[in-house]
């Protein structure tokens, strides 16, 4: 008995894109459009990082469904007879099925599957058109996949940088930090004292102008 679809197939075909991460549902941007082939599950942009070393591959939106890049798909599957549209100088295939109900046909090509009217010489509107008419067919689908143990996502692939309270820092445009040496003011009479050398003032009590030598600056605007 031939092989029937790889886990990894079968996810991409029916996992869920485009909707919020469970994970990450108080985070912006936590739509679920990536799939990762070796958890057999999607993923959102937050999830990337916990998947960086596995096989992941960008899932698109083209007129409300979902598609992926032809270069990405071909490095994992045979995508020939299937038909590409391309959407921003980069050709895309879609997932899923289209069905469409046609009374008539006309002369030219249609799916496989779909019935739907397709340019010369593709025969599958789709890469589910393609699976389910080769395990029809054939009933293996295992000649058709192609080996791959590496699949990076695009560049341009926004991957959010996650920071919490504890990792911002804050500072004012013109902040002045300064340590002390531990020199504590006693006296809530204060004196401004004017350093020639580094042309700065200081505010501090009447006694305690004497010992601003031993101040470290460390910041100055």
């Amino acid at each position: 008995m031939g092989i029937q679809k790889p886990a990894w197939l079968e996810a991409l075909y029916k996992e869920k894109f485009f909707v919020a991460c469970p994970i990450h549902e108080n985070a912006k941007k936590n739509e679920k459009n990536v799939c990762c082939l070796d958890c057999c599950t999607s993923i959102c942009p937050h999830c990337v990082p916990s998947h960086r070393f596995h096989r992941l591959v960008q899932v698109r939106r083209y007129v409300y469904h979902d598609v992926v890049r032809l270069e990405d798909l071909e490095k994992i599957i045979d995508c020939s007879n299937v038909q590409a549209y391309t959407i921003n100088s980069a050709k895309v295939v879609f997932i899923k099925k289209r069905p469409q109900n046609r009374q008539f046909k006309g002369s030219g090509n249609y799916c496989t599957s779909c019935d739907r009217s397709l340019q010369e010489p593709y025969i599958h509107c789709s890469l589910g058109c393609k699976v389910d008419f080769v395990l029809k067919h054939y009933k293996d689908i295992s000649p058709y996949i192609r080996p791959c143990t590496t699949l990076q996502l695009s560049p341009d692939f926004f991957v959010p940088q996650d920071m919490g309270d504890d990792d911002m820092t804050y500072e004012t445009p013109r902040s002045t930090i300064v340590d002390l040496d531990e020199l504590m003011c006693r006296s809530s009479r204060l004196v401004k004292v004017r350093d020639h050398e580094l042309g700065i003032h200081w505010l501090c009590s009447k006694e305690e102008k004497w010992s601003l030598p031993t101040l470290r600056v460390w910041k100055i605007s």
